[in-house]
């Protein structure tokens, strides 16, 4: 029987050649270079299984000091006894087990390979071979700026495109417009306005939102996301009870209980979770499984490398669409392209590109997650310790840093 002979976390980053400087209406976004983990857990017949991991030095130190001790030598017959054992043991420290929860990705990764099946096929078994995509992008630019990125996101065929507004509420309901007139009415739209509330005291209040929520909400659009702080479920609540339009939620949620509150508020339309920082394939068995009792939707949140969307996918078609309907493809940009900014490392990866039809990514069946990772990243783009963007707020004035656990909102950069 295999067993795990060790693990292995590899920081990653590609810097940019110059900070990104963006300004919105609270004051001023840096950022410097997007972080990365690629994970590897070997067999001791010298298989390996593969994960996309959080970008940071804390989970690094997790992986080599805790985990990878504790499975190494470990079978690899469960991985879902393996977590039970886990949970039971280091595993009662919820930091320590929200690490656990991403490097499991690659236990089932090399179980599945082991026995010849897609990663799906462990999770439940698959429902459907796609799942739908929408383009990802949109940084604090003019609305025509907008307009001409949803232009380019649907020229790649893509049937649905996100953008991150905070360049003032007028001209945020002007580049939604702008955009509805551009693609027409066969393009969804999301609105993703986390920016709204990391303005200090230029922040949007709760009066503003609900009046853009009522003026975007001619436009069409498929949710507006994050337009709160995300621990104000109340805010949530009260505008959701008004109907105005479809609210998206859930990827700065710490717990299970906070996922669930969200849910039974009821707060929000679609629940928002990232498998990289919130719990995994463990996480969303569970999440699944309430909000198709609640009748709402789930969308994955998706900010990293084509690892990490395939990763998503495979859990995603083991529900029906009515259940989990969307997942996030960040788009960046490639010769020739006005979209967002370069992060070649997202798609250089893998050793093949995704197989995206009509808007739509087709999961593999061939085994594991059905990818062949490129390891020569693991050199191309050596670590860079530090936040990969940071905040300057006009009033009042400070600089607060993010990194790459996007449960996390921001904190004080030192």
């Amino acid at each position: 029987m295999s067993r795990i002979a060790r693990v292995e976390p590899h920081l990653l980053t590609f810097p940019f050649p110059e900070p990104l400087k963006l300004n919105y209406h609270g004051g001023e976004r840096i950022i410097f270079k997007r972080d990365a983990m690629l994970i590897r857990v070997i067999s001791d017949k010298g298989r390996i299984g593969y994960a996309p991991g959080q970008g940071s030095e804390a989970a690094q130190s997790m992986i080599e000091n805790i985990i990878g001790p504790w499975l190494t030598g470990k079978s690899l017959a469960d991985p879902d006894a393996l977590r039970v054992q886990f949970l039971l043991g280091p595993g009662q420290d919820p930091q320590v087990a929200k690490i656990y929860f991403t490097v499991e990705v690659a236990l089932y990764d090399l179980a599945a390979r082991a026995k010849g099946l897609p990663v799906s096929e462990l999770l439940g078994g698959r429902v459907r071979d796609k799942i739908r995509l929408y383009g990802s992008a949109g940084m604090y630019m003019s609305p025509q700026g907008y307009a001409d990125e949803a232009a380019e996101v649907a020229r790649l065929g893509f049937k649905a495109y996100k953008m991150r507004p905070g360049m003032g509420p007028e001209a945020d309901l002007e580049a939604v417009r702008l955009i509805r007139e551009r693609v027409g009415p066969g393009i969804d739209i999301m609105v993703d306005a986390h920016t709204w509330w990391r303005m200090g005291d230029r922040s949007y209040t709760p009066e503003t939102v609900e009046r853009l929520a009522r003026e975007l909400s001619g436009h069409d659009l498929c949710w507006l996301e994050e337009p709160f702080t995300p621990d104000r479920h109340e805010l949530y609540r009260a505008l959701h009870e008004e109907d105005i339009l479809a609210l998206a939620s859930g990827e700065h949620e710490h717990s299970e209980d906070g996922f669930l509150d969200l849910m039974n508020g009821p707060c929000v339309d679609f629940i928002q979770a990232d498998i990289v920082c919130q719990g995994g394939y463990s996480m969303g068995r569970r999440l699944f499984t309430e909000i198709e009792k609640n009748d709402l939707r789930f969308a994955f949140h998706s900010w990293g490398t084509l690892l990490e969307i395939i990763a998503a996918a495979h859990i995603g078609i083991c529900w029906p669409e009515h259940v989990v309907e969307w997942l996030e493809y960040p788009l960046y940009r490639k010769p020739g392209q006005k979209i967002m900014y370069e992060f070649p490392l997202a798609e250089e990866i893998l050793k093949e590109p995704l197989n995206i039809v009509d808007g739509d990514l087709i999961v593999p069946r061939t085994p594991g997650l059905g990818v062949e990772v490129n390891e020569a990243v693991i050199e191309k783009y050596p670590w860079k310790p530090g936040p990969w963007s940071t905040f300057t707020l006009i009033e009042p004035p400070g600089t607060w840093a993010v990194y790459n656990d996007h449960s996390v909102q921001w904190v004080v950069d030192r």
